[in-house]
């Protein structure tokens, strides 16, 4: 779901500039003859350019009349290929297709009308059998789908160094807070400069909703976001409380790095664990790092925090039926093997065959299967872009000042201008 910031800015900028300027990746061949599709993605690097480019191949073979045209923007989370977009949206000058989270994310789009109802192109594709009711149900608006999920992905995921540990005395998985308290602690004297290393914004709010799944459970935290539970509670204080125990063993650069520098620490031995996505487990492939382990976040037992990549179809996109045929590849099983094989990811079609993956993502189809789902604000199933946002300036000024109090009346304010909306 990310790339590295070092080259983000920069790739945002020029891609800014060049819009400003009149040009884009269209070169003057567009309209209803154009064989060209751009697909926007932030998927620039890494494991998941690895699970981009065997899609790509996927498409050439499945759609050879058609030119693919890799629009991405390097960014975690896609905070700078979303600037872009928005740019291009405002100047009706939208991409043939881009990546966006499914689930609430998709609303912002929905509401100023930008994309277009796929729910003919399910029925035609057979999407609405392949994919889960709930899946299907969480991108559906009004009774219309707008988007097409290429996977499942699972946030709740902590990483370790395997050596580190070991020397630390450290065998077994933490399963509760306390436990992984007390192993921090152990890490700490034994001399491990970070024992849980982290990078900023979007990467911070994946461990406070960790940290909120293990003091709730499933059903309460998933209540945070449609407002059956509340922000105010003495739970999320107590959430709070820990989640601020947890950055004090954190690497204190933490607001200049992006999950890649993060999990570096990780792989040069000089952090023993970090929470992230299991697009993780692709990226430690693709450098060669295999000194790894994985468990679930300590405290989330069988809750599974989703979140899926989907692509639309924009309004006035300059070839639609190029970006029919991606989606339709996009969709289908052998597009589905392709893509997240390599991404780290598992597929979100029900007939998928578990021994085509690697050994995580076995175990990620069947802990998917018999799971409790629970969605991520900072991955967009949750939330709207606003609410991510002003989550992601609340918790950034907390990263800084440690303010309880302030942080969880930001939390509630932004639940009172968000939630149903």
């Amino acid at each position: 779901m990310r790339s590295r910031t070092r080259t983000a800015v920069a790739a945002a900028g020029m891609a800014l500039a060049l819009l400003a300027s009149g040009c884009g990746a269209d070169d003057g061949d567009g309209g209803a003859g154009s064989k060209k599709v751009e697909v926007f993605t932030w998927w620039a690097d890494g494991g998941e350019k690895a699970g981009l480019d065997g899609l790509v191949a996927q498409f050439k073979t499945d759609c050879a009349q058609y030119e693919f045209v890799n629009g991405a923007v390097a960014g975690g989370a896609g905070s700078n290929a979303k600037q872009v977009l928005a740019s291009r949206l405002q100047q009706s000058d939208p991409p043939d297709t881009f990546q966006a989270h499914a689930g609430a994310e998709l609303s912002d789009y929905i509401k100023a009308g930008q994309i277009e109802d796929l729910s003919a192109q399910y029925k035609e594709w057979g999407l609405d059998s392949a994919f889960p009711k709930g899946l299907v149900d969480s991108l559906t608006v009004d009774g219309k789908i707008y988007s097409v999920p290429a996977n499942i992905h699972r946030a709740n995921v902590l990483w370790g160094n395997k050596s580190v540990l070991s020397k630390a005395g450290i065998t077994a998985p933490a399963t509760t807070l306390p436990e992984f308290f007390t192993q921090l602690d152990t890490l700490k004297a034994k001399g491990v400069a970070t024992p849980l290393a982290l990078g900023k914004d979007w990467t911070q709010q994946m461990l406070f909703e960790a940290v909120l799944i293990s003091k709730l459970g499933p059903e309460k935290f998933s209540g945070l976001w449609t407002g059956q539970t509340d922000w105010a509670g003495a739970d999320i204080t107590d959430a709070i409380n820990d989640y601020k125990k947890l950055l004090s063993y954190s690497n204190k650069d933490r607001d200049t790095f992006d999950w890649t520098d993060a999990e570096k620490l990780v792989m040069e031995g000089k952090a023993a664990y970090q929470l992230m996505g299991d697009w993780e487990a692709a990226d430690l492939d693709a450098k060669g790092f295999k000194d790894y382990n994985y468990s679930v976040f300590p405290g989330n037992g069988d809750a599974y925090q989703w979140l899926a990549d989907s692509f639309v179809l924009p309004k006035n996109a300059k070839n639609p039926e190029g970006t029919k045929c991606w989606l339709k590849t996009l969709g289908s099983a052998a597009g589905q093997k392709a893509f997240n094989t390599k991404k780290g990811s598992i597929p979100a079609r029900t007939d998928a065959n578990a021994t085509d993956y690697p050994a995580y993502q076995q175990a990620a189809i069947a802990d998917w299967a018999k799971g409790k789902p629970v969605p991520s604000c900072p991955h967009g199933s949750a939330c709207s872009q606003g609410w991510q946002g002003a989550v992601a300036s609340a918790q950034g000024k907390f990263s800084s000042d440690g303010d309880v109090a302030a942080l969880q009346s930001a939390l509630v304010a932004a639940a009172k201008q968000y939630a149903g909306k």
